[in-house]
């Protein structure tokens, strides 16, 4: 996985926000317009399915930069359960959605990437 960062972006980094496959951080998803396509990654801290959501399930990943809050719908959720269900460390695909001064990324795809996080106890990694 690659995740792309930057602490000040420019006009030039504004306009080449990573695109999937590669992950843009939450700190950058402000950059790319309304309905583009990104990829995101984080540690799932929250899982929320309001009953009065019509299905809808709600997360929020965290980064080392901050949050994404990510929508995914019904159909999504049925092909993507497991993930969405057991995943500690995800990875979503899906649409920027702007409402309310709240930036949200619409799920069109949900990875499970949480045997990732098991390469942290390699030592041969440190």
């Amino acid at each position: 996985m690659r995740v792309v960062s930057s602490s000040t972006p420019s006009a030039t980094t504004r306009a080449t926000w990573p695109r999937p496959p590669a992950c843009l951080v939450a700190a950058r998803l402000s950059e790319p317009p309304e309905g583009a396509r990104v990829a995101v990654a984080g540690l799932v801290i929250l899982r929320q399915r309001p009953g009065t959501a019509k299905g809808v399930i709600f997360l929020t990943l965290e980064d080392e930069t901050g949050v994404v809050n990510v929508v995914v719908w019904r159909t999504l959720y049925e092909q993507f359960r497991r993930a969405v269900i057991s995943g500690r460390l995800l990875r979503v695909t899906g649409r920027v959605q702007r409402q309310s001064g709240v930036v949200h990324v619409v799920a069109e795809k949900v990875e499970d990437i949480s045997p990732l996080l098991d390469r942290l106890l390699d030592p041969s990694l440190r």
